[in-house]
Parts: C-alpha cells; structure tokens; sequence
C-alpha cells in the first residue's frame, strides 16, 4: 500500500443512532473503494467492522472500527461507531482524532434520539458535521420530512447538497446541487452516469443550489464578497466554502446514500475528497504544556494513543494518530507519561478485521501497531528531542450507572479481579474499585446496557460466573448532642488479669466550637479522617488517674470503632472525644484493658449522643425535552430529592436538584424509559446529610438483621 501524505488524508468518524446504517455504510465506502472486493452483510455477519463475536451476537457495534478507503487518489480513515448512548467512550475517543463527523441519519425517521446524542458530542468537542441521509432505498423513506426535522433541530446551516429524484426501492438517482447535474448509479455499486438535469427538476435544483451557494458563501469574507458580485458562485468557490465552513462548524452539508444497495457512495466519496479538510488545512493541535503543533509531515514525530484493544491472534493492539512527522517502523519513541522508550516494530493500516504492514505513515494519518510494553490509552509517543510535551488527552464522561459485582464461586474473586483490571484498560469509560469500606468491587459505565456487556464477556469469553448485586452505600454516623459514658475493663483468668475503667464525654465537632468548662484540657490532638470530617482527641485527666501511657491505646480502641460505627457498621466523623476521668490498677492495668475499656466507653456515649446516620448528597443536572418534564420532576420527588432551579435551553429543559446517592440506583434506565432515551443526566457528590428518621429506622433494621445472618 503506498505512503499517503498529508494532504491527501481525510479523516471521518460515523456516528449516528443504531439502526442508521453506519456499519453498512462503511463497509460500501470500503467497497467503492476497492479496500474489499466483496460486501459484507450484517445479517451474514461478514462485515469489516462488526466482526467480534459480541457485536455479531448482538447485530449492533460495541466497539469503534477502524478502517479505509481509497478513492481518487485520496485515503479517507473511516471510524465506524456504536450508535447507542452506553457506547459514549467510544464515540468520544473517535471524535478525539477526526477532524470531521459524517451523521447518519435514517430516511424513515429523521431526527431520533441517536441523532441528537451523536450531534451534542460532535457539537461539545467542536467538530465539523456533515449529514448522510441514508436507507433512501427504504420504502418508508421521506426526504423532506426528515430535511424539516434536521432543520428544526440543528438550524438553517443544515445545507442539501443534493436530493433524491427518486425514493423507496427504486432509488438510484440524485440531483447533485454543486455539479448541477444528474446523477444516476447502477444498483450494488459503482460510478453514476452524469446527465443534465431534467426540466421538471430544474426549479427545485435552482432554489435549493442558491440555499447551497448563501450558506457556502459565509465561508470567508473573499467567497461573501464573490457572491455579491455576482450573485453566484463557481462550483471550486462552493467546495472551498463548504470546506472552510466544515472547518468552523458554519454548515452542515447534506447528502443522499442506501448503503444498502451501494447507490451514491461513490458520490459520498468524491464529496469528502473535494470538500472535507485534510489534516493540515486545520488548526494546530495543542499539547498539555500549552504549545501547539502543526500537522507537519516534516516536523518533529509524536503520535497519540486514542484506542487499545484485544484482538484475537494479535493479542494488544494500539491504535494511534500521527500528530506531527513520520512514523516509521523500528523507530524508538518516548512515553511522555512514563519516559520510557517505546520501539515501534511494525506499521499496519487497518480495515476493520484486515490489516496491512506498511514502513510508514505521516502527520495526520491513522495506523496500528502492536508489542507496545507499556503504552496505554490517551499516551503520547514522541521524538526524545521534541520541543514540545504530550498532546490533549481525551476527556470520557463520569460514569452514570454503578453496580457491585462478584463472582458466584469465591475462588474466583482473584481471577475475576485481573479480568475486569483488563476491560478497564481497553475501555476507559468503564471503572473498577474494590471498595473497602463497603466490601464490595464496585463497577461503573455509561448505562445498564453498557454494564452488561461485562457480563456477556464473563458468560461467553472467559466462562465464569458473575452476579450484579446493589451497591451499597456509603452512609456516615455522627451525633447531634453530647453525652456521657463510662466502662471498666475486668477481666481475671489466673495470674496477671487485665482492668482499666475510663470516663469520656463526646460531642459534636465543628469548626470554633467550645470545650467544656466543667474539666481541663491537658492535650489535644486532631485528626483529619480519610474518609472526611475530624476526630478531635482530648485528654483531660488530672491527678494520674490513667497513665499517660496508656491514652495512645485509649485513642485506638476509639478510632477503632469509628472505622466500624455502632450504628450500621459505616465510618463515624466530626466527633470531639474528652476522656476526663478513669482507675488503673498497678498490676493489672495494660494497653488492651484501656482499648476495650475506651473502645466500649465510646460506643456507650455515641449511642446516647443523638447518633445520626448521614448520606450522600449528590448535586444532579437532568436534560429533558420539554414535553417530558412533568413525569421527570415526579420521579424526581419520589426519590426524595430537593429541585433546585429549572433553565431553558432550546427545546430542552435543565433540572437541577440535590438527590441522595442512595436514589440514584438504576436511574438510568428509568430516564430512559421515560424520555424514550432523550434525557441526559450528571451528578456529583456534594455533602453529607442526615437521613429521615423513617429511613434511619429502616438502615438500622436492616443492619440488625444482617448482623443476626453473620452471627448464624
């Protein structure tokens, strides 16, 4: 394969909802392309892109595939996306390397809910679009209705750039509003016969192409300026305004394709060479120490790491954009992580399942290699003597859905540990943590679909069994008021015995409050916990009543119950502990009698000091269309959360709101079936707050009952 230079690559990811036929379309592109000679189906499951067994078993991409066309003398690097919103980290990491976004829309609908996910993404990382109206073929396809629903929603920069003569299974030819002209393609692929455009069709094509020409000529101010000279523009002056309006997001070219049946896809391959940006028409791209890089094939090499993956036969495989020079194969680079060197000891151009060795490729083209010994997701690889640091990471979105998982036989737990270490790395949308505090691995992703894919590869990859359980959460104890307690520690079996009695009075902390004045304060120590708040350790004792020696160990049977608080067995916080009176005994006194005898003295005074069980707060945002809002804000309610504000933003609507942590289980999948997947939520903790009583009484039943099951 030869070496393509800069200007000759054109980089695209396809995005859109499920069932827009973005797989499809890729593989006809691949095909128009003469990349494979023969198209895959996904009914046959054959086709480049969808070629894991999970994307086959499940007939919908999991993962973005990588691939190519070459076409006129131009490569177009495809990324191939999933198209439904569990998948987000997918769609981020390809928007992250591309420079434009082909959406794909079904011609049946128009505007669903993957066209509007896919258009925020492209939209927040500021990415030039254009639409791809495809399934023209399909009975149920209808132009207009969907040009209308893509105007309504993304505005009049939403530009056809050319129209169907004919829609439903005769499809085959369009009307070209650049060229001005006809064209008609064979069915299952090919090039269009060109012919002038008929007269019933002349009228339509005049007002749509001056629609086409106004929205090219804002491209710059030379293309504005040739318009009003001559009320037109050349078919070159309407490519270069397309281009430059792709470049800042000025217009929204439309085109007609079936991927299906390969009608149009040539024509969709000639639009991206003439008018989507290549590489280095863009702006330079930024570094994380605040310089900029020019997409030069002549500058100093750096790559960016943008995905890593398994594969079958390959074992990992790291896929990377050249960012600035050439790679070549056998050259050594440095981790701007880590620093250490990385040799890069083979080139492949992918194509979904295919791969290609080339000795290099330049500034602005996409590869793969493999053998990296220490080179992960969002790293960067550089020349040793680059003046400059590692390029802009990819941001992925919090996690909104969150489960605990075990495995069914705990034999498995160590094994299970390793593999989900593994999918975190390939897939950094996706987070782990073996919680201490709630004994429980705690898994996160992007929705209940995204969670279960975990699952399949548990069941039908490595074959052990798994379960999903609720998470726990993690509460708080504290008190309310102060109290008093004492405990003496006796204990007499033969020879040395163990005694210490210690006397503590316990209040609430918080910032400038004031001692006791009933006895002193001889020491005091502060101690910051890690799981927030303060533990505020006070010695009071006068007239050696306890040793000294012996208050570290009084100290430690109290930070030891803290970890464990006397309510539900959650971490204690903000308590200030005065210890003011106590006996000894000169034989019998030791370090675990003062413990034992601290440790329950304290238990005794926290459970008659107003203890209260504290939860998380989370501040929650929730994107909901209008219409939507009423079921929304009931559920809210129901789940105890306080609504704080409402704002517009177009036709969306953005509720704020406090929501306990302990609600927010699931709510994914509850917004969803609510807003038919239209609803979009955040949220992060923001405080600790006492529960209501109700839920307090029903925590501390629960918690005796599991203690009871421990016990038994």
């Amino acid at each position: 394969m030869k070496v393509y230079q800069t200007q000759d690559i054109r980089n695209i990811a396809l995005v859109g909802g499920g069932k827009s036929g973005k797989t499809t379309l890729a593989e006809a592109m691949a095909y128009e392309g003469k990349v494979i000679s023969r198209r895959g189906t996904i009914d046959d499951k054959n086709t480049l892109s969808d070629y894991r067994e999970i994307e086959q078993d499940r007939e919908n991409s999991v993962v973005s595939s990588l691939l190519y066309s070459e076409f006129d003398g131009k490569k177009i690097n495809i990324i191939d996306t999933p198209g439904f919103a569990d998948f987000v980290g997918e769609v981020v990491s390809a928007l992250h390397v591309v420079n434009t976004v082909g959406m794909v829309v079904n011609a049946q609908g128009g505007v669903d809910v993957g066209t509007e996910l896919a258009w925020r993404n492209a939209e927040k990382l500021n990415k030039g679009v254009f639409f791809v109206l495809n399934q023209m073929d399909h009975e149920k396809a209808n132009f207009d209705e969907a040009i209308r629903s893509l105007k309504e929603e993304f505005g009049s920069k939403v530009t056809v750039t050319q129209y169907p003569v004919n829609t439903g299974e005769d499809f085959d030819s369009i009307v070209d509003l650049i060229e001005m002209k006809l064209l008609k393609f064979p069915k299952g692929g090919g090039v269009a016969e060109i012919t002038e455009i008929p007269a019933d069709q002349k009228d339509k094509a005049e007002e749509l192409q001056l629609a086409l020409i106004e929205n090219a000529a804002e491209g710059s101010e030379e293309l504005m300026e040739a318009f009003f000279e001559t009320d037109t523009l050349t078919p070159d002056q309407v490519r270069e305004g397309i281009r430059l309006g792709l470049t800042n997001r000025a217009i929204f070219p439309l085109l007609c394709t079936s991927a299906k049946e390969c009608v149009a896809v040539t024509r969709l391959l000639e639009f991206i060479n003439k008018n989507v940006p290549s590489p280095d028409m863009m702006p330079d791209v930024k570094t994380t120490d605040g310089k900029e890089v020019k997409v030069d094939s002549n500058g100093p090499a750096g790559l960016f790491v943008w995905k890593a993956a398994i594969e079958q036969h390959l074992g990992e495989v790291t896929f990377f954009k050249v960012m600035s020079g050439k790679i070549t194969e056998g050259m050594d680079l440095e981790n701007s992580r880590t620093g250490n060197k990385e040799r890069i000891t083979q080139i492949n151009i992918t194509a979904g399942k295919n791969r290609q060795k080339v000795s290099e490729v330049v500034a602005g083209d996409i590869a793969s290699t493999i053998k990296l010994k220490d080179t992960v997701t969002n790293d960067s690889l550089l020349d040793p003597k680059a003046p400059f640091g590692g390029f802009n990471k990819i941001v992925y979105p919090d996690p909104i859905f969150t489960i605990a998982i075990k495995p069914k036989a705990s034999s498995d737990e160590e094994k299970m540990g390793g593999i989900l270490k593994e999918m975190v790395k390939y897939d950094p949308s996706l987070h782990i943590t073996s919680s201490r505090e709630l004994r429980q691995n705690i898994l996160e992703g992007m929705g209940e679909f995204h969670i279960n894919t975990v699952k399949w590869y548990f069941d039908n990859v490595y074959k052990i069994e798994i379960e999903f359980l609720k998470p726990k959460i993690a509460y708080r104890e504290t008190i309310t008021k102060s109290a008093r307690a004492n405990y003496r520690h006796k204990k007499q079996s033969g020879g040395s015995g163990q005694f210490g009695e210690v006397y503590m009075h316990i209040q609430p902390y918080h910032e400038g409050m004031a001692d006791p004045t009933d006895f002193p304060v001889r020491g005091k120590e502060e101690h910051e916990l890690p799981w927030g708040g303060k533990l505020i350790f006070h010695n009071c004792i006068v007239g050696g009543a306890i040793d000294a020696r012996f208050m570290p160990a009084i100290l430690k049977g109290i930070m030891e119950r803290i970890e464990i608080g006397p309510l539900t067995g959650s971490y204690a916080r903000d308590i200030a502990v005065y210890v003011y009176d106590g006996k000894m005994h000169p034989v019998d006194s030791n370090e675990i009698s003062f413990k034992l005898a601290g440790r329950h003295s304290f238990i005794d005074a926290f459970k008659n000091a107003g203890a209260k069980i504290l939860e998380p707060i989370c501040n929650f945002e929730v994107r909901v269309p209008e219409d939507m809002m009423g079921s929304v804000m009931t559920d809210l309610q129901n789940r105890r959360s306080i609504i704080m504000g409402m704002e517009g933003d177009g036709k969306m609507q953005i509720i704020k709101a406090k929501v306990p942590q302990a609600e927010l289980y699931k709510y994914s999948t509850s917004l969803s079936s609510m807003t038919s997947g239209r609803g979009l939520f955040s949220y992060k903790f923001d405080e600790y707050a006492p529960v209501p009583s109700d839920v307090q009484d029903q925590l501390l039943k629960e918690y005796e009952e599991q203690q009871a099951e421990e016990e038994n």
